[in-house]
Parts: structure tokens; C-alpha cells; sequence
């Protein structure tokens, strides 16, 4: 089985990929668990806030996993939740970075434009560059492995659709 992370700054098409390309290569899809709670619950985190997203992102990628499925697409996971963490608190709680980790992460360029939804915080090109930064910084600091994803869309799904063969040799 191989789990294949959409990691990276906010409003960089990952969603939208994750979910094209789950339903082409029919496969799980682990849904963003932070906009779900940022929508029905609130967009006033806390810490405790960010701990309880990461613990059930996690408990959602485990169910996704159960039966060892081939590919599992993860539309975000606790690393992410730790960029957040940096980004809103200036801290990562240890155990943000101590969760199972996905075989690959796409990383995400913040060089798409923008879009408000209601739910995003990061809009102006400084605080996209520094939040993409830090989501870079986090993958490096466990040392997971990952490839970036830039350009406009089309190139985006070409470059995670190559990223993915690859790890399927």
C-alpha cells in the first residue's frame, strides 16, 4: 500500500486534484478533516483545536486503510495540521509530528491565485510564501519523502500523476 499526501499552503488545488484523481485511480480518499471541522465547528483554533483535527485525520487514513488497499490519497494529514500549528502558535506539539507518515507528500506551490472560501487564513503573498515555507520546513524536519507540485493546473495533475507512477516503480 502506498499513501500519497496533498501537503502544502492553502488554496493550491489540492483538494480538487486529490479528488479528481481518487475517483480515476479508484481509490480511497481521505478528506481534509480541518475544513470540515473549520465549517461546522469553528475557525477560532486553538491548540486543543489542531489536536483533536490531526488525531482524527489520523483515524480517518487508518479506516481508509483497512483491506491494504494499493494507493490511498490523503487530502492533508497531522503534518500539515503541525504547519498550522507553527503558523498560528509558533509551536509544533511533538506529538503533531509522531503519526504514521504517507510514503510520498506533494508539496504544494503557492504560485496559483488565491481564492477566499471563508475558511482560509493566509491570502497575502508574504504570509502564502511563509506558510508554504513552513509546510516544507515541517516534511523536512521528519525527514519524509516528498516532490514538489508547481505550475498551473494541468501541470500540477501531470506532475502528481507522474509522482505516483513513480512510486509504483
Amino acid at each position: 500500500m502506498i499513501r500519497v499526501c496533498f501537503h502544502g499552503a492553502e488554496s493550491t488545488g489540492k483538494s480538487v486534484l486529490a479528488r479528481k484523481l481518487s475517483g480515476e485511480f479508484v481509490c480511497p480518499l481521505v478528506p481534509e478533516f480541518g475544513r470540515i471541522y473549520a465549517e461546522n465547528v469553528t475557525t477560532d483554533f486553538t491548540m486543543p483545536d489542531l489536536l483533536e483535527i490531526a488525531g482524527e485525520q489520523d483515524r480517518l487514513m487508518r479506516i481508509s486503510c483497512e483491506g491494504n488497499p494499493r494507493l490511498v490519497l490523503l487530502d492533508t494529514d497531522p503534518l500539515m495540521t503541525a504547519a498550522w500549528a507553527q503558523m498560528l502558535f509558533g509551536e509544533i506539539p511533538g506529538e503533531l509530528l509522531e503519526y504514521d507518515k504517507a510514503e510520498l507528500y506533494l508539496l504544494f506551490s503557492p504560485d496559483v491565485p488565491w481564492v477566499a472560501d471563508g475558511t482560509r487564513f493566509f491570502g497575502t503573498p508574504e504570509l502564502r510564501a511563509q506558510f508554504a515555507a513552513t509546510a516544507e520546513d515541517v516534511l523536512r524536519q521528519v525527514g519524509v519523502v516528498y516532490e514538489t507540485v508547481s505550475g498551473d493546473f494541468a501541470d500540477r495533475e501531470r506532475q502528481a500523476r507522474a509522482a505516483i507512477g513513480r512510486m509504483f516503480g
